[in-house]
């Protein structure tokens, strides 16, 4: 205790050397980062004041004979006399509270809010977590909720799955803009890793259709990322840091490298984030893997491929890659009405490897020398105006406008071919959104506003005939003319404090969806359509009530819909899916529908206790399935030189998904808690058949010791198997990327995992995280 006071002393004295002895520094009793926003108040409270952005709290009106309450929602009050505190030297330790959830959300309603007066369930992630888990990648802060499944084909993936929902029916976010195209696909996606983690400052997950406040796509739920804001000086010294940090993780040999810089003035400042990781092949546990485990591989030299055998069949063989990560954001703030923000975000990685690709067999020999996708290039210039002048039109505005330009590719060829395949997708979307935000009276607030989204989409095919060093044009991915998807949509959101026990929120949006698809060249396939068009609208609402019987007591039960609309990926893709299979478009495909009630209970007990129960059922309509298809009569046709049975994304008639999450967070003794996560869901269409994104029960349970300087959790998470008879007709038929139970029919395992981590601040300046995991 003595070193870390003697530390926080010299800080004082070497930067705040000019502050008044009446101000008191307060500080987190962990990392020893100040505290700002701490209320400070004597008994009778007839003095008060707040911490600012450094921490400091000017206490001068305070008489020596009071007694000083501290209290911030993230910490354990503190009551210290006023002599006490002097005797410090004017500096105070905070202790966090064991159980704590931000009082604040911003998701659900894009401003922010009370999280107690929130019905829908959130998950959030704060840059705690973040910091403390060391997450290679954004799908693995996702994965810190416990909460989100996600799926990985491979090391460069990360697909996240909600309540049965999956890549384009869960919508990621990023500082409010939106990141699904018109080309996110129904099968399992990387997009998400093209965010960089460290830059994220914390993560909010809604679940349940969020399609009143975001459209399309957010059907089982909305992924929120924030990232770190510039901060600027709140006296007219300089706000200056530097942060930098490296990891290497064993296990894929990962060197990650990240450094950023904070440069604030009091009306202007700027945050520069660089990242670059790289990792090597996966090496996987060697406990009850053989099925999993890589015999063999493709190896070309001198123009010739040749099988070889594994030296170590635990390594994933073709699974490394790299990626670099850039974020620019500058910020200026003239006065206390305007707040501009502009952001620039890039992302690019190497050729990723598609392992399941690499591992599927043909007449039992390997398919494919090669199968990758292209560089995942990402950016996004962003520009956010926030105004908070009161009228009689609203209290507060916010205006995002954003181009993002997204270019994807697919290279592949198969084993001891001379042609190599090369579809690439180019990808401009437009955002536009005017959000505001309007009191009425202290306990209604209105939210509202309009929001247009305009996608443009080039896909072209090449293929290169490697010994004569030529390529000619092949067939695209989709449509090789003009591509167009359009979204424009109004919404509005009222909240009521009905009582100081209740609150009711609801909400209406209204979307309209445009898309046009033209196929310029049908020398490939002899459709009987050459051009796709796609009008459609929704109307979607939803109706909450939050009841808070006491401090105590939470109970929430929210009734949503949601939609999705068909993209460019569900209508027009002409793709194999599987060995014999072909999807093709469909020109009739309509969009489908998200009925959903969430009933949810909070328990706390004293600070030292946490309870949280949420159930829900999802009816989903006009469900869009992958099904047998005909395409001018005819049930197969030749592609990529097989004869290949037609499928197509169809509406069924409908679906039914239910479930239910459970977290537990108690205090056992001091500096020791635990915490537990369990999460269930179940998914059926009409006809029985299992949907495809339907998680296996998945948990996690953790102890953790937490000191001054020193935080130990250890860890399991757990996974139930997925049987045959659970498994998608899409998953049933690629049993290279599963294992075979008794009756050698395809399915997915149980596993659990042990890990543990720490986390030891060594002084001001330097922090050591250590990880043992599987």
């Amino acid at each position: 205790m003595i070193k870390p006071i003697l530390i926080l002393v010299l800080i004082n004295f070497l930067f705040y050397g000019n502050c008044f002895s009446q101000s008191v520094r307060v500080f987190d009793s962990n990392d020893m980062q100040p505290v700002s926003n701490v209320y400070i108040y004597n008994t009778n409270k007839t003095k008060t004041t707040t911490t600012d952005q450094r921490g400091t709290g000017n206490i001068s009106s305070f008489n020596i004979s009071d007694t000083l309450v501290f209290q911030h929602p993230a910490y354990k009050n503190i009551s210290a006399s006023y002599s006490s505190i002097k005797n410090a030297d004017f500096l105070l330790m905070l202790d966090k509270k064991t159980i704590y959830l931000s009082p604040i959300v911003i998701s659900a309603n894009k401003w922010e809010q009370n999280r107690k007066e929130v019905p829908s369930k959130i998950s959030a992630i704060s840059a705690t977590e973040i910091s403390f888990e060391n997450p290679q990648t954004s799908a693995d802060i996702l994965g810190i909720s416990n909460e989100v499944f996600i799926q990985k084909s491979q090391l460069g993936g990360g697909s996240p799955m909600i309540r049965g929902f999956s890549t384009s029916s869960v919508l990621l976010v990023i500082d409010g803009v939106r990141m699904n195209n018109a080309i996110y696909r129904s099968g399992n996606i990387q997009n998400v890793i093209s965010i960089d983690g460290n830059n994220v400052e914390n993560v909010e997950i809604v679940f349940g259709p969020g399609s009143v406040i975001y459209g399309s796509d957010a059907l089982g739920g909305v992924m929120d990322f924030h990232t770190k804001n510039v901060k600027l000086a709140y006296i007219d010294k300089t706000n200056f840091s530097i942060n930098a940090f490296t990891r290497y993780s064993s296990s894929n040999q990962e060197k990650t490298a990240h450094f950023n810089v904070n440069f604030g003035k009091k009306k202007w400042g700027t945050y520069t984030g660089i990242t670059y990781s790289g990792f090597d092949d996966l090496k996987m546990g060697n406990h009850d893997n053989i099925e999993y485990q890589r015999q063999e591989y493709v190896d070309t030299y001198n123009g010739k491929d040749t099988i070889l055998k594994n030296p170590d069949p635990n390594t994933q063989i073709y699974s490394g890659y790299n990626q670099f990560n850039l974020l620019q954001k500058i910020r200026y703030k003239p006065n206390n009405f305007i707040n501009i923000n502009y952001s620039f975000h890039y992302s690019n990685s190497s050729n990723i490897p598609r392992y399941d690709r690499l591992i599927q067999y043909d007449d039992n020999v390997l398919k494919y020398a090669e199968w990758y996708y292209g560089p995942q290039k990402w950016m996004m210039n962003a520009l956010e105006i926030k105004y908070f002048k009161k009228n009689q039109v609203f209290d507060a505005a916010k205006m995002t406008i954003a181009l993002q330009n997204i270019e994807e590719s697919r290279i592949d060829r198969k084993y001891r071919s001379n042609e190599l395949r090369t579809r690439t997708e180019n990808v401009d979307v437009y955002t536009a959104n005017f959000d505001f935000e309007k009191n009425i009276g202290n306990r209604n607030t209105l939210f509202y506003g309009i929001e247009a989204n305009i996608n443009k989409v080039i896909s072209s095919g090449r293929t290169t005939i490697i010994n004569a060093a030529e390529s000619v044009k092949s067939a695209s991915r989709y449509p090789d003319g003009d591509n167009n998807y359009k979204s424009y949509a109004a919404y509005s959101s009222f909240k009521s404090n009905i009582s100081d026990k209740t609150t009711l929120v609801a909400g209406l949006r209204y979307s309209y969806i445009k898309l046009n698809s033209t196929f310029l060249d049908t020398s490939f396939y002899n459709f009987p359509f050459d051009k796709i068009d796609v009008n459609t609208g929704s109307l979607n609402g939803s109706l909450g009530f939050v009841y808070r019987p006491s401090d105590s007591w939470q109970f929430n039960s929210n009734l949503s819909s949601g939609f999705r609309a068909p993209n460019l990926d569900d209508i027009a893709k002409v793709f194999d899916s599987e060995p014999g299979n072909v999807i093709v478009p469909n020109e009739d495909l309509g969009p489908e529908y998200a009925y959903n009630i969430d009933i949810g209970i909070i328990r706390n007990v004293s600070e030292k206790a946490k309870i949280d129960l949420t159930m829900f059922y999802t009816l989903l309509k006009d469900a869009m399935v992958r099904r047998d298809f005909t395409i001018d009569g005819k049930d197969s046709i030749m592609y990529d030189g097989v004869l290949s049975k037609v499928e197509a994304v169809v509406n069924a008639s409908g679906a039914s998904i239910y479930g239910a999450s459970f977290t537990i967070y108690s205090e056992l003794i001091r500096n020791f808690s635990i915490r537990s996560n369990l999460t269930y869901t179940y998914g059926r269409d009409d006809e029985d058949i299992p949907l495809r994104h339907v998680a296996p029960l998945f948990g996690s349970t953790a102890l953790t010791y937490k000191s001054k300087r020193t935080e130990i959790e250890l860890y399991a998470n757990y996974n139930s198997k997925k049987c045959f008879k659970d498994l998608a007709p899409s998953e049933a038929q690629k049993p290279f990327i599963y294992a075979t139970d008794g009756n050698g029919n395809p399915y997915s395992p149980s596993w659990w995992t042990i890990n543990i981590k720490s986390s030891t601040k060594i002084n001001e300046f330097l922090r050591i995280n250590l990880g043992i995991e599987n």
